[in-house]
């Protein structure tokens, strides 16, 4: 949406009106709004309030410190010094303009009271502390107005003005309050998907309960030459099935990768123990019970099939975690302290 921001221009008057005619130019071909005191030519306390709300509706503030010091309200303080603390104050961006050469500038357009000259010494003091440039010409000015206030711009966007014709209708506004209200009702939707089961979960076989899986195993007699196949039953619960298969499924995984895991943990436990006589060259889930621990793993809202897009070869079935199924394995799976530490 094309944006216009609104620049308030604050400087003394008489001294320096091409300098501000410069500055108005630059403003304007930078699509820019300009406000000053060009608004307010007698510059009074009945007006102060109205220069503070323009100032507050400008996105950016810029004052320009030449020779004087300007006309001063009930306290002593120039409407320009009054203008440039009260954007500090708003926390306006700023930038201040200072002449590069004050000893050169013309006498009638200097401060002719000591007062005066003391009192424009610490104005430039107090500008000095903050962003400022230099100049010396009013066509010098306009041009380093222009290449600050675009690199003020980038630095700190405002909210700027646009056409009351391109802002939304009500219509549209009612209809982006919609969309937001069911963006966040989305967004409930899976923080509750990330910490709770499905409902009715409850009543299936989770957790400790157990479960017997069969497996194939395949036996290779070296002696005569032969193989020979034998059915055998191992009892999981379905925490240990989640947290031997969980892994693969991090990203996502086929299933054959899942078979494989639960064959191997498997391999491990007749390794290690007295299940069979001799060393199975092969083991395999048989289909039934790999279907079984599927379809509960998913009932249990701890997988679901990956939509990832891939090839039209590729016709495997590939199962990942969801988010409730991630936070369950971390559970299953990260190392406790020693001790309950």
């Amino acid at each position: 949406m094309d944006k216009r921001y609104q620049v308030f221009v604050s400087s003394t008057y008489e001294d320096l009106q091409a300098e501000r005619q410069e500055v108005m130019h630059a403003l304007l071909e930078l699509d820019c709004i300009p406000a000053g005191m060009e608004l307010f030519p007698a510059a009074n306390e009945d007006q102060w309030s109205l220069i503070k709300g323009v100032i507050d509706d400008c996105d950016y503030y810029l004052v320009i410190i030449a020779g004087r010091y300007g006309s001063v309200d009930s306290e002593g303080m120039s409407y320009t010094e009054k203008e440039y603390r009260y954007a500090l104050e708003k926390e306006k961006p700023i930038i201040a303009f200072l002449h590069k050469e004050p000893g050169s500038i013309p006498v009638d357009k200097t401060e002719d009271s000591e007062n005066g000259k003391e009192r424009l010494r610490e104005f430039r003091e107090l500008a000095e502390k903050k962003m400022c440039k230099h100049w010396t010409t009013p066509a010098e000015l306009g041009s380093v107005v222009s290449r600050s206030l675009i690199n003020l711009i980038k630095r700190n966007p405002a909210t700027g003005w646009v056409k009351a014709d391109l802002l939304p209708d009500e219509d549209t506004k009612t209809e982006i309050l919609n969309l937001r209200r069911e963006v966040e009702a989305l967004q409930r939707e899976l923080e509750m998907a990330r910490t709770t089961p499905p409902p009715g979960s409850e009543h299936l076989a989770q957790g400790d309960d157990k479960l017997e899986v069969r497996f194939t195993l395949e036996f290779e007699d070296s002696w005569a030459g032969t193989t020979s196949f034998s059915e055998k039953p191992f009892v999981f619960t379905w925490n240990e099935i989640f947290r031997v298969s969980a892994p693969r499924m991090i990203h996502e995984a086929d299933e054959f990768s899942l078979r494989n895991a639960l064959s191997s943990f498997i391999e491990i436990e007749i390794r290690q123990g007295s299940h069979c006589d001799a060393m199975p060259i092969s083991i395999r889930m048989v289909d039934e019970d790999f279907n079984t621990i599927v379809v509960q793993l998913r009932s249990l809202g701890l997988i679901t099939q990956s939509i990832k897009k891939r090839s039209l070869k590729d016709t495997k079935t590939y199962w990942t975690l969801t988010p409730y199924g991630d936070m369950q394995m971390v559970k299953l799976k990260a190392l406790k302290r020693p001790n309950g530490q």
